[in-house]
């Protein structure tokens, strides 16, 4: 006796119906299978999508993005792949010969090569036994640093670099974890917020969250994303000891922390303007209470309306 077996499918709207035609207007638009996302000629499909009567509908559940006239669809459960030039928070795995490895949520461990590094003082020589030997001098197993993405190798695992100030190891902070596909790409991943509150978001979806530095930079204010950059690795200093941060801070420091934890809640993109919102939104209530869903429901109606 033949059997036959469906697969379940989800059935996208009829021909007939009207598909919105400026749904791909909006950045960060979150789309579910099977859902229109234009009927508009001239766009590329890309990874996420397929066709169906003409129309362009998602196949996973993810964030719409669109590269000139490439419209793909990045899910919300993926491993970071990494591009050239992103910077990276990451946690120090295993310390090797010459190089340490790192988890940065990707398929594979990246790669920090000993000649990838910033010696202490900014020394520019090469690397030679006598470094090798004090490898644990620098990171250990389960150190947090912030890197960028250097090169790929040809296993397809990332090679990472810490050679400028900006990047180094992490301390005196908060660590959170969140969805890459919500990490909003922007010109720098390094923000000092108006509440007082340094951040580094991450673009494989690691944050640190730490007290601003009390060192003022040198360079002139024109410069100001650069003086973020100098700003926050002050506060990172890979031979500085563990500070005493006073309560005030330590309170700026978890109402951001549950902020963000708000805006993954609700499956907003974080960048400073969504952070910012929510942690103002939450000023009438107390860090702990942040959590609670009618109260998320409360702080992130503003969040919501902004355009990224």
């Amino acid at each position: 006796m033949d059997t036959e077996f469906l697969l379940p499918s989800l059935k996208g709207p009829s021909s007939d119906e009207n598909i919105n035609k400026d749904s791909i207007s909006k950045q960060f638009a979150l789309v579910m299978p099977g859902e229109p996302i234009t009927t508009q000629d001239g766009f590329l499909r890309g990874h996420g999508t397929y066709t169906k009567n003409e129309a362009l509908y998602s196949s996973v559940s993810g964030f719409v993005e669109k590269v000139n006239k490439l419209i793909t669809v990045k899910s919300l459960n993926f491993r970071y792949s990494g591009d050239v030039g992103d910077v990276v928070v990451g946690r120090i795995s295993e310390v090797g010969s010459k190089r340490w490895k790192v988890e940065i949520n990707a398929r594979q461990e990246a790669i920090l090569m000993l000649s990838s590094i910033n010696l202490p003082g900014g020394v520019l020589r090469r690397r030679t036994a006598e470094d090798a030997l004090k490898m644990r001098n620098f990171f250990v197993e389960n150190d947090l640093i912030c890197a960028e993405v250097q090169m790929f190798f040809s296993d397809g695992s990332i090679s990472l670099q810490t050679r400028t100030k900006k990047y180094g190891k992490l301390t005196d902070g908060q660590f959170i974890s969140v969805p890459a596909a919500l990490i909003k790409r922007c010109k720098t991943h390094f923000h000092s917020l108006s509440c007082g509150v340094d951040v580094i978001l991450g673009n494989n979806g690691y944050c640190w969250i730490c007290p601003p530095s009390e060192e003022e930079p040198e360079s002139n204010n024109n410069n100001n994303e650069n003086d973020d950059d100098n700003k926050i690795f002050n506060s990172t200093d890979n031979n500085s000891d563990n500070d005493q941060i006073d309560n005030q801070t330590r309170i700026k420091i978890s109402r951001v922390y549950n902020s963000i934890k708000c805006l993954v809640k609700k499956f907003i993109a974080i960048y400073p303007d969504t952070i910012m919102s929510v942690y103002n939104q939450s000023l009438l209530y107390q860090p702990k209470e942040m959590l609670k869903p009618n109260i998320i429901d409360l702080i992130t109606v503003n969040a919501l309306e902004i355009k990224s």
